[in-house]
């Protein structure tokens, strides 16, 4: 049976995560856990999230689930949620804390001196509510989804990575910044799939589908801002 774990920190509504991969793979079997063995043994594993950075890494830690959360990241298919994504970067703004690290930049917050709409309204922090994505490359998670597709955001932080190959969504507020990134057996989203109706429904659809393989990508060698 395919198995997936949605890794269970404290941060965040989990059971929305879990409800979302239940309805869309009713044969899998969906486990919100906290234990080393249960993420170590699942076929793919889910790393979602919200609230602060810092809260977020440090009851990573205290848990003892950093090392079981990075050695799935390396070997089977590995899908990060929000909180879940700025996390495997290096450093956050938020707090000044350090990530992960399994992706080389830094998670920035909104600037306030940029928050301006094309119509000259300011534009509120966090970014919360819906707003198009655009898909950069190709990429088995957007199977059946069309670029500029609506997906539901809420977040004051965004990931700015040192490698553009890795960058393969992008939505705009009222800059264009990076929204999802993929690398190998990894694919991670700054918006909430499970809240994203039928486009967040289809992507974790093709999560369940995929075999964590990585397709050709652009090769690139600036990040986008």
């Amino acid at each position: 049976m395919n198995t997936i774990a949605v890794v269970d920190y404290g941060m965040g509504n989990l059971r929305s995560v879990a409800k979302a991969l239940e309805h869309v793979a009713p044969q899998a079997s969906v486990v919100v856990t906290s234990e080393a063995s249960v993420i170590a043994g699942a076929d793919r594993v889910v790393f979602p999230g919200q609230g602060a950075m810092p809260d977020c890494m440090r009851e990573l830690e205290l848990r003892g689930l950093r090392a079981p959360v990075l050695a799935a990241s390396k070997a089977r298919p590995f899908l990060g949620i929000c909180i879940g994504l700025q996390m495997l970067f290096d450093f956050s703004e938020e707090g000044g804390v350090a990530g992960l690290g399994v992706f080389r930049g830094q998670v920035k917050r909104f600037p306030t001196d940029a928050m301006t709409g094309t119509d000259g309204a300011r534009l509120k922090v966090p970014h919360m509510g819906w707003n198009h994505v655009r898909q950069e490359f190709d990429h088995p998670l957007w199977a059946g989804i069309a670029s500029d597709s609506r997906f539901y955001f809420v977040h004051s932080f965004y990931p700015q990575p040192e490698d553009a190959s890795i960058v393969v969504g992008t939505t705009c507020y009222p800059f264009r910044f990076t929204c999802a990134v993929a690398r190998d057996n990894i694919f991670a989203v700054q918006f909430h799939p499970e809240k994203s109706q039928a486009a967040g429904l289809a992507l974790l659809r093709n999560f369940v589908d995929w075999d964590g393989c990585a397709p050709a990508r652009p090769s690139a060698t600036a990040a986008i801002a």
